[in-house]
């Protein structure tokens, strides 16, 4: 008896490996996925303007990394004794004007650099829908999209659904500039399944259309994109509220490490999903805790796993595992 639809998952043109690198925009769940290839040693920048989740906050996020673009006191405000930008989330917020500009303009020069050799860059869209300014924002040019609404009052926004033709264009006209600014890069897009219910549920399937319809047209059109299918996993594949947390809108553990070893299936080769199995043996290990860290027993453990682990970082360079190491020898 079957208690869940599996289905057959296309596989990218170049798969991920080790010694590539994987920028990470979207969505809460991309950052989801990015714990993951950071426990396994993936070299990773995720979400230089921190979560976003309208497909316009994730465009303009990825043209300011193009153009290295550089903020200002013009471009931030204050509320509830803090300093923001409606281009970032709260994360980059300062309590001193000072403290937010420095803290955004250092993770865009970052992403700029990253960006230039990037090997994959994997979007997670979260909404369609969208909370433009009014003219009662601070420092906002009315019509324009906020990234995040800082806990501020309702009147300065209004909401509107984009249309799966606008998320088209706006995506189609990205991705040309990306590839322009790095003609290397694999684009991976996915959905997140976290439902926005606070939207409404006719609201949100509304939403999840718009940007799957988009999506879908703009991968068929070049090699270079390639679409996961990380909503309908959970939708589809599991379909069922005991894959979902207390609230009924985020995936649980369950849920998203299923969506993980899907996706560790369809995009890795299998000589890197061998070398994550010996990484988590690691990890796993780093995580034991002794009865008595003092016992001959437990320093054979530690010499055991510092062996092991050296023997990893040999056999591949690019891995840092500079950390197990120092934990290992006992230096922790």
């Amino acid at each position: 008896m079957k208690f869940h639809f599996e289905f057959d998952i296309k596989k990218p043109q170049r798969p991920i490996q080790h010694p590539q690198k994987l920028l990470l925009v979207g969505s809460c769940f991309t950052e989801n996925i990015g714990e993951k290839l950071r426990k396994h040693k993936f070299d990773t920048l995720e979400n230089p303007n921190g979560i976003l989740f309208n497909p316009i906050s994730v465009a303009e996020a990825l043209e300011a990394y193009i153009d290295d673009v550089k903020i200002n006191a013009a471009d931030i405000f204050e509320h509830n004794e803090s300093w923001h930008s409606w281009k970032h989330h709260s994360r980059f917020s300062g309590v001193s004007p000072e403290a937010c500009i420095a803290g955004i303009n250092a993770s865009t020069a970052k992403a700029h650099r990253y960006l230039k050799t990037t090997d994959h860059l994997m979007i997670t869209l979260g909404s369609a829908w969208i909370y433009t300014l009014t003219s009662e924002a601070p420092q906002a040019i009315p019509g324009s999209v906020a990234a995040n609404n800082h806990k501020a009052p309702a009147s300065w926004f209004a909401k509107r659904l984009l249309g799966a033709d606008e998320i088209y264009r706006l995506l189609h006209d990205t991705v040309g500039r990306l590839l322009q600014f790095n003609p290397h890069l694999q684009v991976i897009f996915t959905i997140s399944p976290v439902r926005h219910l606070r939207e409404g549920v006719i609201e949100n399937n509304r939403s999840k259309a718009a940007l799957i319809q988009a999506v879908h047209q703009l991968v068929a059109e070049s090699d270079q994109l390639y679409y996961f299918p990380a909503y309908e996993l959970v939708i589809d594949d599991l379909r069922d509220y005991r894959f979902y947390a207390e609230d009924l809108v985020h995936p649980n553990y369950q849920a998203t490490q299923y969506v993980w070893e899907k996706f560790a299936d369809a995009c890795m080769t299998a000589e890197t999903r061998l070398l994550m199995k010996e990484i988590a043996e690691i990890n796993l290990a780093r995580q034991h805790k002794p009865f008595n860290a003092q016992t001959a027993q437990h320093r054979k453990f530690l010499d055991s796993y510092r062996a092991k682990t050296k023997e990893l970082q040999d056999r591949y360079a690019y891995l840092d595992l500079t950390e197990e190491l120092r934990f290992f020898s006992g230096k922790d």
